[in-house]
């Protein structure tokens, strides 16, 4: 009787995770078809497929979704055994800011991971309006942040890139010549002000009609059709539309989402969280150059 491979298993685990054979090669840094040859060999020893094709990426089969859970523990605590034999577990504690108004889902998922990888690490997540983390960076009151700026400074490291756009709902028309509904942040930040200077320079009436601390309040205005909402590319789907040109607007500005750090009290955990960000972000703007494709009207 054949054996699985902790190898092999590693390699589904990333693919399932990632959703495209691409992108989980990406994170085990593996070429695709050296990746592609591996779960060929995992699926020969179990006799089914783990993966069923579905347009550009792979969605798990039956199979699949009976083994990940089994390979995420088991690789897991392969990893955790090796670094306690070892010795070289990361240890310390680290005060981290990761923003509540963007991208929350994708960055809870990467310190949820980091946790799993270093259990010796004490974290402390700070999950809140990332415009005050530079100033908690200066102050020492967080390790390393996430946040958005319009241009980043020399010790802002760019983790992605996002394209905005005024965007209303694909079932809602609002006429270029009329006062103009808009969906807002309510405090002051990068989109706010991005906002706010894109609807003067188009030079028409406008009025705001709704105010969110998040982005997921601006969308749900938008997609309610009660206003127009500037958003990045990243945010579209199905339902929303892009709207800049029909209703007369300039380009806007990308948004920038950095990572950024004060002097570390411990360089281990700092470079390790760094490391794990760097990497997820890597899939990240993968995954946006293949799908970057919206309604446009």
């Amino acid at each position: 009787m054949e054996n699985l491979d902790s190898d092999l298993l590693r390699t589904f685990v990333a693919v399932a995770e990632a959703g495209s054979v691409t992108d989980g090669a990406a994170r085990i840094y593996r070429s695709q078809s050296a990746t592609s040859l591996q779960i060929k060999r995992l699926e020969a020893t179990l006799g089914q497929p783990v993966f069923e094709r579905h347009g550009r990426g792979v969605v798990l089969s039956d199979t699949g979704r009976r083994l990940l859970p089994v390979a995420q523990e088991v690789t897991a605590r392969l990893d955790a055994v090796l670094r306690d034999i070892s010795q070289n577990a990361v240890t310390g504690k680290l005060c981290v800011g990761i923003p509540d108004d963007h991208g929350r889902a994708k960055l809870s998922e990467i310190v949820a991971a980091f946790t799993r990888h270093h259990p010796k690490v004490e974290l402390e997540v700070t999950c809140a309006l990332s415009a005050d983390f530079p100033k908690a960076l200066e102050k020492g009151l967080l390790d390393l942040a996430i946040y958005e700026v319009a241009r980043p400074s020399s010790h802002e490291e760019m983790l992605f890139e996002d394209p905005t756009c005024w965007v209303s709902s694909a079932h809602r028309n609002f006429p270029a010549d009329e006062s103009l509904p808009v969906a807002l942040f309510d405090h002051a930040c990068w989109w706010r002000d991005a906002a706010i200077t894109s609807l003067k320079a188009r030079g028409k009436p406008y009025r705001i009609v709704y105010s969110s601390q998040s982005v997921s309040g601006v969308i749900a205005a938008v997609e309610a059709g009660i206003a127009v909402g500037l958003l990045g590319r990243s945010s579209l789907h199905s339902g929303l539309s892009m709207v800049s040109e029909t209703l007369g607007f300039e380009s806007t500005p990308a948004s920038k989402l950095v990572m950024a750090s004060s002097r570390p009290r411990q360089a281990g955990p700092l470079d390790a969280m760094k490391a794990a960000i760097r990497a997820a972000f890597l899939v990240s703007v993968s995954e946006s150059s293949r799908s970057s494709r919206c309604k446009i009207r």
